[in-house]
Formats: structure tokens, C-alpha cells, sequence
């Protein structure tokens, strides 16, 4: 990698390596061994969101990988594949190259909606989700035509819309602006920090991935008016069956709790959510020792 991309084989209790699966590949770090834990990062972070956890997994007796999604940190940055569908082919591919049959997902944010695509659409490879700032895509759906406070909420998403101009806002200034949206989207509780505010900056400034993580919404907003978004709206419609952990932040103020209430609707098999005080969009790096207890409880149910 060159340097600008060294950021993203930060050192630590676990090894890199890369992976081949659906047409691309895939960097994972991993770390233990036992029952497999896939963790799936959000935006604008990459697979460090996972510090904390990785370790304590690790020590719970699981095999804790943490990966990159398709356009971010060591992964291929592709022209095209950021839809979900496409998306969770490369989660179930990712399972399967780790010699793995099924798997225990967690997911913040868009990787929260890939774990719960992944457990309506290939049921067989997801054993149990937790799903982190994550509604289920069809409560989040009702919420965007329904409730004029998320309407507001996720209005950034309008912005990301255009060609160009948008990924070229994103890195200015060293990536100033993910900065800005680390510390707005949090709790308020001081987080993250220089250090951590300035390794996302620089995994952004890797060449594409701006432009390909701002795909994944350019997909969110357009598919609303298409029949490719319809077509997955409809395939949501299925049960989930596996045991499903949602935990959100009790501030977050980008995917409102009131959003994420009432995902229940969907998941047919036992079915638990957890608030986490003190925490807005991302509580697993805002308050770690409380979202690690309650994935160990899940996992342990």
C-alpha cells in the first residue's frame, strides 16, 4: 500500500489479510478463533471502528473479523456494486472465503442494513445480527416517508447527490468534513477526539473512497424512484428468523430512536433492543464497555 493507505493496517491485537469474494477483493482483520464474528463498519469509519471490540470478542472464544466494505480503506474501490444486494454478496462471499458456513453479523449503520439484508435474503448464512444505528430498511423507509424529523435528520443525503463536487467537499481541507460529521453525529460526550477524527480523515483521503462511499447513498436516495428499490423494499418483506440484537444510541441525532423502535415488525425469531445512554451514532466507539457487555450477552443467549 502506499503511504497515504498505511492508515488502515493499524497495529494491534489482531492480524491483516485479504480475501477474495463476489468479483472483488476484500481486507479483514481478525482476531481468535471459534464460532465466526463478522463485523460490518459504517460511514465515514472504516474497520478500526472495531477496536474495541475485536479483542473482547477475541477473549469471549469467538473468530472476531472486522472487514472493509466494497470502495473503503484496503478494499477494492469497483465502479459499481454499491447497492445492497451487491453489497451482502459480498458479505455472505467474504463468510465463505473465511471457510466459514454461516456467521454471527454485527453492523453499524450501512452495515447495519447489509446484516439485516443479509438475514431476510440469505437466512442460511446469517446465524444472528446486531444491528448498531441500523433500522430495519423498511421501518427506515416508513420513517423517511412519514416523519418530517428524520426527513430532516437525513437531509445530508440530499447533498451527496450530485457527481463530483460532493466527494471533492469531503476531503478539502485534509477531510475536514469528516471531522464535522464524527463530531455531530455523536452524543455530544467529547468524541471522538483528535487522534481519532484524524485516521478517519486520512482513510477517506485514500484515492476513491470518498467517491465510493458516497455511492451507497447516491443508491439510497435514487432507488426510492426506481424499480431496483422497489424490488428491495419487497424482498425485506421476509421474516427475519435468527436471533436479532438492536442496540442505538440514545442521542443519536442522525437516525432517530424513534426511527429504529418498532424494526421488531420484521424479525419472526427472538428479537431484543437495547438504548444506550450516552451515545449518539456510533455507541460502540462512545460507549465501548456498554455495547461490548450487551454483545456478549447477546452471543451468550
Amino acid at each position: 500500500m502506499r503511504a497515504d493507505e498505511d492508515v488502515v493496517l493499524a497495529e494491534g491485537p489482531w492480524q491483516h489479510r485479504q480475501v477474495s469474494a463476489n468479483g472483488a477483493r476484500f481486507h479483514v482483520v481478525e482476531a481468535g478463533s471459534g464460532p465466526l464474528v463478522l463485523l460490518l463498519h459504517g460511514f465515514p469509519t472504516f474497520w478500526w471502528t472495531w477496536r474495541h471490540q475485536l479483542p473482547v470478542l477475541a477473549a469471549a472464544g469467538c473468530r472476531a473479523v472486522a472487514m472493509d466494505l466494497r470502495g473503503y480503506g484496503g478494499s477494492d474501490k469497483t465502479p459499481r456494486g454499491y447497492d445492497p444486494f451487491s453489497l451482502a454478496g459480498d458479505v455472505a462471499g467474504v463468510i465463505r472465503s473465511l471457510g466459514a458456513a454461516d456467521a454471527t453479523i454485527v453492523g453499524h449503520g450501512w452495515g447495519g442494513l447489509l446484516g439485516w439484508t443479509l438475514a431476510a435474503t440469505e437466512p442460511d448464512v446469517c446465524s444472528r445480527l446486531v444491528a448498531i444505528s441500523a433500522p430495519h430498511p423498511r421501518r427506515m423507509r416508513a420513517a423517511i416517508a412519514c416523519s418530517g424529523r428524520q426527513v430532516t435528520a437525513a437531509s445530508y443525503v440530499l447533498g451527496y447527490q450530485p457527481p463530483w463536487l460532493p466527494e471533492r467537499q469531503l476531503v478539502r481541507d485534509e477531510a475536514a468534513a469528516v471531522s464535522h460529521l464524527l463530531t455531530a453525529w455523536s452524543g455530544g460526550n467529547g468524541w471522538p477526539g483528535e487522534a481519532t477524527a484524524a485516521r478517519y480523515r486520512t482513510a477517506m483521503q485514500i484515492d476513491a473512497v470518498a467517491h465510493c462511499a458516497l455511492e451507497y447513498h447516491r443508491w439510497a436516495f435514487r432507488s426510492l424512484f426506481r424499480p431496483d428499490g422497489h424490488r428491495f423494499a419487497r424482498r425485506m418483506r421476509a421474516p427475519v428468523r435468527c436471533p436479532v440484537l438492536q442496540l442505538h444510541g440514545a442521542a443519536d441525532p442522525v437516525v432517530l430512536p424513534r426511527t429504529a423502535a418498532g424494526s421488531g415488525r420484521w424479525v419472526a425469531g427472538p428479537y431484543a433492543a437495547v438504548t444506550i445512554a450516552r451515545a449518539g451514532h456510533f455507541p460502540h466507539e462512545e460507549q465501548p464497555e456498554a455495547v461490548n457487555a450487551e454483545l456478549l450477552a447477546h452471543l451468550v443467549r
